[in-house]
């Protein structure tokens, strides 16, 4: 393992790098305003799962080969980028109809629930090359080469890292349920909140579908 110096470091830089805005967060956030709490925390835990399926891609060599290969890269990157926008236009489209059904005197279309958020939050995260990358660019700085077990030390570094990720991700689903609660009794609102989450589900989609494979 790194020396505890080192250690400190990364669980700082580790930190950080969890609580700073990216597609993770977003991405849960847009869950949560559209399912409510249930769903954003299992779909926290569900990228959580799919992190640690690129960290242990990471410590045996997976990840590195389809980074090198500009077709494997470019085959996962757009399958990724494909579930998330239609992810987002399923969210979207239920929406739209769930508030066609009110108006005709229907009942309100059932939430997807915990059980189906947590599987679509763990192939948002496994599909996502991008996060291969970011854990082989990261993680191999505190390696402590000298010190064997290199695989091993990836996996506990990347386990860390992911940890943090995910309580940050609970953090956010807790708040955007907050919002989402303010809504209630407002159908309208809670309309616009579910289209304005299938939006950014397309956004996230398509940033993945035009991200370039990064430079080894």
């Amino acid at each position: 393992m790194p020396e505890l110096t080192q250690f400190a470091l990364y669980f700082a830089a580790a930190f950080l790098l969890a609580i700073t805005p990216g597609p993770g967060i977003f991405y849960v956030a847009a869950r949560t305003l559209s399912g409510g709490r249930a769903e954003g925390i299992a779909s926290s835990f569900g990228t959580g799962l799919g992190g640690m399926v690129h960290v242990l891609a990471g410590s045996l060599g997976v990840s590195a080969i389809v980074l090198a290969s500009a077709e494997l890269f470019t085959a996962l990157k757009l399958v990724g980028a494909y579930y998330l926008v239609w992810l987002g236009f399923r969210t979207f489209q239920a929406a739209r109809r769930e508030a066609k059904t009110m108006l005709e005197g229907g009942m309100p279309v059932p939430a997807a629930g915990a059980a189906r958020a947590f599987r679509e939050g763990v192939l948002v995260d496994a599909l996502n090359p991008k996060t291969a990358a970011f854990f082989l660019a990261f993680i191999p700085q505190f390696v402590n080469l000298s010190g064997g077990h290199v695989a091993l030390q990836f996996m506990i570094l990347g386990f860390i890292s992911v940890t943090l990720n995910t309580l940050a991700d609970v953090v956010v689903a807790l708040a955007a349920s907050r919002i989402r609660q303010g809504a209630t009794g407002r159908s309208g609102m809670i309309r616009r909140l579910r289209e304005v989450s299938g939006g950014a589900m397309i956004a996230l989609g398509i940033g993945l579908a035009v991200a370039k494979r990064p430079a080894l």
